[in-house]
């Protein structure tokens, strides 16, 4: 690991890293490789490191031969955010360098970190995210979705019933992909309440990075007897996909209520060209309905 160090100052050194700002660090979300060059030099300069739990973060840069002193550091966690930012936001203040990093992932994505952000930006402070390791994005990615590529990232929907009820109609009723998290202990109860989504396609990454990762694509009303059929599949950390609703072919039904008032003042042709300016519907499919009222052939007007 020593070697990994050496290569981060190589590849990430030359770049100016500013005092006084805090670095968001992104950490392994199950596989120790998965950290940036970037990332290693920055935990290694920084004169302070922020993180959820000092024993866990501290045994990632060991791994990596970078040791700090018992002061530098931080704990800052989603139960003592508000308190951690006061002592950061001194430190900052006095020219230090502090990186923050959760126990796994992003910070602030599902993570503590955002309310740390949030302080420091009200107090005219710098701050520097680091692309890195996220579970999300990751998800996405192996999900294949098709078409504009749009998510919208729920995270976890919540333990009390009614919340959780209104979070799970919320996601019946959204067209784009969406993106959730959630524990082992509740992913069945999850999988009951998704089921009525039917067809619509549901990809569930399951310890992903990890030596059991699985990734598996099914449709909604399939999963929970997916789950029952091994008891390893309820164990871990879950991540889904829910594919965007599948788009309708019939085509919308034509409103003729404006072309049949038109077809009172106007001839044919023009009250079919205008109605379709107006509501936007197809002008040909207008001039077709035109042509039923009337039941007339094209040549008579």
């Amino acid at each position: 690991m020593q070697t990994s160090l050496a290569a981060a100052h190589d590849a990430a050194g030359a770049q100016h890293y500013p005092k006084g700002t805090l670095y968001l660090v992104p950490t392994p979300i199950g596989n120790l490789a998965d950290i940036t060059l970037r990332a290693l030099h920055v935990l290694s300069i920084a004169d302070r490191v922020a993180c959820e739990d000092t024993r866990h973060t501290r045994q990632l840069l060991l791994a990596y031969g970078i040791d700090k002193p018992s002061g530098a550091w931080l704990a800052a966690h989603q139960h003592n955010e508000r308190e951690a930012a006061s002592a950061l936001l001194a430190h900052l203040a006095a020219g230090e360098r502090v990186a923050y990093a959760s126990d796994a992932g992003t910070p602030g994505i599902s993570d503590p970190g955002a309310r740390l952000v949030e302080a420091v930006r009200a107090a005219g402070l710098g701050v520097v995210a680091l692309p890195g390791a996220s579970s999300v994005t990751c998800a996405v990615s192996a999900s294949g979705l098709a078409g504009d590529g749009h998510f919208v990232f729920l995270g976890f929907l919540g333990a009390k019933s009614g919340e959780r009820q209104q979070a799970v109609q919320a996601v019946a009723a959204e067209p784009r992909a969406q993106v959730l998290l959630e524990a082992p202990h509740r992913i069945a109860a999850l999988a009951r309440e998704l089921a009525p989504l039917d067809e619509r396609l549901l990809t569930c990454c399951r310890e992903l990075t990890k030596q059991h990762e699985q990734v598996h694509t099914l449709p909604a009303r399939e999963f929970a007897d997916w789950l029952a059929q091994d008891p390893q599949r309820q164990r871990g950390e879950f991540v889904l996909v829910v594919h965007p609703a599948a788009r309708s072919d019939e085509p919308a039904p034509l409103d003729t209520g404006v072309l049949e008032l038109l077809l009172e003042q106007l001839p044919l042709k023009s009250a079919a060209r205008l109605a379709a300016q107006i509501t936007g519907q197809p002008r040909n499919a207008l001039y077709e309905a035109a042509l039923k009222r009337r039941k007339v052939s094209p040549h008579d007007d």
